[in-house]
């Protein structure tokens, strides 16, 4: 080993000494790293578009029905569409149903028609009482035909006048008979009250003074 090596001071291989930590107030911030600039069509977040009033009411209506309104208004429609249906079914019935009551009203009168040609066949026969039997069968008979329609005749006298079953034609002095009572028949009325088909013809009693 010769001299030099021999004076050389020892290298110091001891671990750097740390320079100490500043407190806390005494430390810089760090400085912002600059992000990079965002476009305005990156940083607006997406909007949802506002919804029409007709769909808002919609909803709200469907809010509103709750379960089984669907069902409920399904059924409303088949009704509506039977009545239609109905309808129209008794417009195309109506007429028939008229010349069906048409024909049974003709074919009850065809027995007086033909007692009528009967009784004119034998008016020139002697004996006039039989033509006036005649007549008044066939009169009695037309009065059948009316009664089993719904309009039975009457003709009744010395009965209160009825506003409803009777129709004045003349007042009469009647001294010993009330006021307002059916004196004479001048027409006889057929139908009950309230289903006639015409009223009677009267003469009714005037009120004494």
């Amino acid at each position: 080993m010769s001299d030099q090596e021999q004076t050389r001071p020892a290298e110091d291989r001891s671990p750097p000494e740390s320079e100490p930590t500043p407190p806390e107030s005494e430390r810089t911030p760090p400085e912002p790293t600059p992000s990079e600039p965002t476009s305005p069509e990156r940083s607006a977040a997406p909007r949802t578009p506002p919804r029409a009033p007709e769909a808002r009411e919609r909803e709200a209506e469907s809010t509103r029905r709750g379960p089984g309104a669907e069902e409920l208004e399904d059924r409303w429609r088949r009704a509506l569409a039977d009545l239609d249906n109905l309808r129209k079914r008794y417009a195309r019935e109506l007429p028939r149903e008229r010349e069906a009551e048409r024909a049974k009203v003709a074919a009850a009168f065809l027995p007086v028609v033909d007692n009528l040609e009967l009784a004119l066949a034998h008016a020139g026969a002697d004996d006039r009482g039989a033509i006036v039997s005649g007549v008044r069968a066939v009169r009695d008979q037309a009065v059948e035909v009316l009664r089993s329609l719904g309009y039975p005749r009457y003709e009744e006298t010395g009965v209160p006048f009825h506003p409803e079953q009777h129709e004045v034609v003349s007042v009469v002095d009647e001294p010993d008979t009330p006021a307002g009572t059916v004196v004479q028949v001048l027409r006889p009325g057929y139908g009950d009250p309230g289903h006639q088909l015409r009223p009677a013809a009267v003469a009714v009693s005037r009120k004494q003074e």
